[in-house]
This record gives C-alpha cells, sequence and structure tokens, in this order.
C-alpha cells in the first residue's frame, strides 16, 4: 500500500504553496489581522479563480473532481501561511448542500420525521434565504467562491434546538460555540437537535443579520457566537448527515493544525542552528535537540493521523468516525506540545509581537478546540469502540 500523496496531490501542493507563498507572507497576514474584518478578501478572489472552493465539487459541474485528502491538502498549507480565509467553512458547507441537494440526499436518515430535501422557512428581514433558492443553487455559489459559508457547532448537544412547525417550517433557537467567519458568511450550516436527535440545517445570514465580530486572541479570523431566536433554517440531514458532517470538519480543522506546527518546527529548528550561546549553535546542546526531536515525532504523528482520517473519509470507510476523533485527538493534543516547545526554543524572542510564533500559537489554540476539544473526541471514540470491545471484537 502506498502512504505518500499521488504526484497530482504533490503538484496540488506545491500549487497551493506557491500561491500563498505570493499572496499571503506574514506582512499581509499581520496587515489583515489588524484590519476590521479580519479576511483577505484578495487572497480569496485568488483561491476561488483556481478552483479551491469547488475542489470536492464534480468535473463535469465546474468542480476539480476531487475528494477529502485534496481538501486536506490545501487545509495544511492554509495552516503554514495562516491564511485569513473562510476556506475551511466554505468547503464544508457546500459538501452539506451539496449532499442534501443530490437525488436521494438525506435517504434514510430522516429519524426526526423531516422529509428529504425539505425547503421550507425564509430568511429574516426580507431577504431571500434558503427557503426559496434552492440548496443546489446555494452549493452553486459557493463552490464558485461568490458565496461564504461558516459552520457552527456546539460542544453541548443542546445549545440549538429545532422545531417545525405547521405553516413557516423549521425554526432554530439557542446559541452556538463561536463560529470561525460567522461574521462574513452568507451561508452557515448549524448543528441542532430536532426531536432529540441529532441533524443538520442550513440558514442565510443577510447582510442586516450578520453577527458582529467578537474579540479573540486569534485575529487572523473573525469569530461570533450566533445568537438563535426562532431563525427560519432548512433541514439538511438527520443524525448520519450530522455524523458525517462532524468527521469532515475534524479531519479539515486537523490538516490545517497540521500546516501550522509543520511551519512552527521548521522555524524552531532553523532558530536553534542561527542562534548561538556560549560561542555555539543553540541547537548543539542536548535539551534543545531533544525538544526538535519531540516536535518532529508530534508532527510526524500529526500527519500520519490526519491523512489517514482524510483517506476515511473520503473513501466513506467504516472506520471514518474513529479515524476523525483519533486525528483531532492527536493533532489537538501534539499542536499543543509543539507550539509550547517552539516557545521554549525561541525564548524570549518568542513571546514578543514582532515574531511570528504568537500567530501560529494563537490559531492553533483555536483549531485545538474548534469542532470538539481533544477531551471531547476521546469520549467519542470511547462510544464509537466500547460496543466492540464488549462484543469481543477487534477495535483496531
Amino acid at each position: 500500500m502506498d502512504f505518500e500523496l499521488s504526484d497530482d496531490q504533490v503538484a496540488l501542493r506545491d500549487a497551493a504553496a506557491a500561491l500563498l507563498e505570493g499572496r499571503c507572507p506574514s506582512t499581509r497576514v499581520r496587515e489583515v489581522a489588524g484590519s476590521e474584518r479580519h479576511l483577505d478578501a484578495e487572497l480569496w478572489e485568488a483561491m476561488a479563480a483556481q478552483g479551491w472552493p469547488a475542489v470536492e465539487r464534480p468535473a463535469h459541474d465546474g468542480g476539480l473532481g476531487l475528494g477529502m485528502v485534496e481538501v486536506a491538502v490545501l487545509c495544511e498549507q492554509l495552516g503554514r501561511h495562516l491564511a485569513p480565509v473562510p476556506f475551511v467553512g466554505t468547503v464544508l458547507a457546500h459538501g452539506a448542500l451539496a449532499a442534501a441537494a443530490a437525488p436521494g440526499g438525506d435517504a434514510g436518515d430522516a429519524a426526526d420525521g423531516a422529509e428529504a430535501g425539505d425547503t421550507t422557512g425564509v430568511a429574516a428581514g426580507g431577504v431571500s434565504g434558503l427557503g426559496d433558492v434552492d440548496m443546489a443553487g446555494w452549493a452553486r455559489r459557493l463552490a464558485a467562491g461568490d458565496a461564504r459559508g461558516a459552520l457552527a457547532w456546539s460542544s453541548r448537544d443542546d445549545a440549538v434546538l429545532a422545531e417545525r412547525r405547521a405553516g413557516t417550517g423549521w425554526r432554530l433557537t439557542g446559541r452556538t460555540d463561536p463560529v470561525v467567519f460567522g461574521p462574513d458568511a452568507e451561508v452557515v450550516v448549524v448543528f441542532a437537535r430536532a426531536s432529540g436527535v441529532p441533524a443538520v440545517f442550513a440558514l442565510a445570514q443577510p447582510d442586516s443579520a450578520r453577527p458582529a465580530p467578537q474579540p479573540a486572541m486569534d485575529r487572523t479570523r473573525s469569530l461570533a457566537r450566533l445568537e438563535l431566536d426562532d431563525a427560519p433554517a432548512t433541514r439538511l440531514g438527520g443524525p448520519v448527515a450530522a455524523e458525517a458532517l462532524l468527521d469532515r470538519a475534524a479531519t479539515a480543522v486537523s490538516a490545517e493544525m497540521l500546516g501550522a506546527a509543520s511551519r512552527v518546527l521548521e522555524m524552531t529548528v532553523q532558530y536553534a542552528k542561527d542562534r548561538v550561546q556560549f560561542g555555539r549553535p543553540i541547537g548543539g546542546f542536548q535539551a534543545v535537540k531533544h525538544r526538535c526531536a519531540d516536535m518532529l515525532v508530534d508532527v510526524e504523528g500529526m500527519r500520519s493521523a490526519a491523512y489517514y482520517a482524510a483517506w476515511a473519509v473520503g473513501a466513506g470507510d467504516p472506520e471514518a468516525s474513529s479515524a476523525a476523533a483519533a486525528a483531532k485527538v492527536w493533532c489537538s493534543d501534539a499542536a499543543r506540545r509543539v507550539m509550547a516547545s517552539g516557545l521554549q526554543v525561541h525564548g524570549g524572542i518568542g513571546f514578543t509581537w514582532e515574531h511570528d510564533l504568537h500567530l501560529f500559537l494563537k490559531r492553533s489554540q483555536l483549531d485545538q478546540v474548534s469542532f470538539g476539544t481533544a477531551a471531547h473526541h476521546r469520549e467519542r471514540l470511547a462510544r464509537i469502540l466500547r460496543p466492540r470491545a464488549e462484543a469481543g471484537e477487534p477495535v483496531l
């Protein structure tokens, strides 16, 4: 079995790296971080022109016709360059909408009693929402980069509740966890509970209804909670759709953490070679060498976990959920260790605003808690594997 990226995947990685190196240097990241929006519109347009938002859309429908592994390749590069763009939320929202709009979408997944393809609901503020615009149309806009998407997940199962009302359709009530690029998204896919079971909904955000950005440590992305008070929404799927979307989200964020951690490892090794103390580079001291070696082990472990999860999710493998949960656990814990070691080796300079290390640390800290902490996914993994263990079946 070949565990390396294919030639086409390597070409995609190199092309993505070239685009981001040219358009997203740290000076540009800092400029965007200091602005009001925390979003690089020019970079987003360049990515859309190259088809990044349509990476998973079939080639016959204007997309690149690729899969989850390629999404992970792009997410890794976005993490390496701290790109201030809503790629992850847009790709995930596109996938959820496209799957719900496809023939047979939501089939066998109507535990809450909703019919497949339900499109009731009109957006607030007199602006056409998902209720009278078909899901396929929204998916096309997201794939073209004409609209931006976000994913709203909450650590509490009952944080957002969905209720279906006669004549008005689905309504969402509750308060989500902070949503990355929530203030900039035209459409948000929301995890909620409907009739006591997990489900996935989509709602449109006209300009007048978008939440204001909230203060956050990671200033390379906008952030806001959604306060939903009887908000009209469209149902995309039930428990199966919710589980699959969480797998995709956990995998994408794991790949982004991998990219940030690999860049911090390179920065740290280079600094250990350049920084001279007591007449020799600090990389020659055993304690520093051990730190860097541990960072390498963590990064390579992250790579294996993230890309295995991407393959499993993309292939529809039975182990997809356990692989995604394991990737989120390992990458969250390993990213925290890598960032801590990078700070330790850099010493005082690593804590200053002038050095880029703090930008990676803050981005990583937000990714570690996005779509479930390591503790959350450990519990999820235990729930997945426990029935096998009780039945005497192998868990690996």
